[in-house]
């Protein structure tokens, strides 16, 4: 049938390489996704408090959002607290009502 045993059929050898085409293509998302896991938890997950801001006695941060001239602290106790960003004293206290 034919001269050459060690010859593979053309519909064969395109499989072959579509299998390792697509080898390569999973195994580079994989390697993709793994790294963008990495970094997205290497980083810190909520920013730190402003070193010019102190919080009353007892009072822990829950959330820490920022605005133009000023801070804003959301407490355990559900209260948020605004912060003057340039002097770090406290502007307003808002109590969060449940």
């Amino acid at each position: 049938m034919q001269d050459n045993p060690e010859a593979e059929p053309a519909n064969l050898r395109l499989l072959r390489r579509l299998v390792t085409a697509l080898m390569l293509v999973m195994i580079f998302g994989l390697l993709s996704l793994v790294g963008l896991i990495v970094i997205r938890f290497a980083q810190s997950p909520a920013p730190a408090l402003p070193a010019q801001i102190s919080l009353p006695d007892g009072v822990t941060a829950e959330a820490v959002t920022m605005g133009s001239g000023w801070f804003a602290v959301v407490t355990k106790d559900q209260r948020i607290l605004i912060f003057d960003a340039d002097s770090g004293k406290l502007r307003q206290e808002i109590d969060i009502a449940q």
